[in-house]
């Protein structure tokens, strides 16, 4: 469970001002549904899910996520951005037990 929040950046080198690029993201989160069973106890495991994903590039939100139990565990998103500026590209994911991390990642098209 330590690995919980550490998010991954994937964004292609050499970056021309005003390409389209395709960003690759990787959260992990164990992503529990609440209708598992703990094969050990056979307790019901909780849920315990994302439930949103912002992602901001230059500080504007350009693009948002509402999840719900039905995202597979260790989530990769792949979106596609206009590399217009040097900026900051962060995302933010919240998850249901209240847990709220972020990661940036800078920019930089040449």
């Amino acid at each position: 469970m330590s690995e919980i929040g550490k998010i991954r950046f994937r964004i292609p080198k050499n970056i021309k001002r005003g390409q389209i690029i395709p960003v690759k993201v990787l959260i992990r989160h164990p992503m529990e549904t609440g209708f598992r069973k703990d094969k050990a106890t056979g307790e019901t495991i909780p849920a315990y899910y994302i439930n949103r994903v912002e992602i901001y590039y230059s500080g504007e939100l350009i693009t948002l996520f509402d999840w719900t139990r039905a995202i597979s565990a260790n989530p990769l998103i792949t979106f596609y951005l206009r590399a217009d500026k040097k900026a900051p590209l962060r995302i933010v994911w919240k998850d249901n037990k209240g847990g709220v991390y972020e990661k940036s990642v800078m920019i930089n098209p040449q």
